[in-house]
């Protein structure tokens, strides 16, 4: 099962295959991380608060 290395919550494998970098089984970063996003191939704190 596929874990965020940030928040630890579960994301598809999907998911994985799509964000994560080749030879890794989880992401740094998902979409129920508030205080982390992606920037490229950078992980970098959040300027502002997520709106879903």
């Amino acid at each position: 099962m596929a874990r965020c290395n940030n928040c630890d919550a579960f994301v598809t494998e999907d998911y994985v295959r799509v964000f994560a970098p080749d030879g890794y089984d989880g992401v740094r970063v998902c979409p129920n991380c508030e205080d982390k996003l992606r920037d490229g191939a950078e992980v970098r704190e959040a300027r502002s608060t997520r709106q879903n």
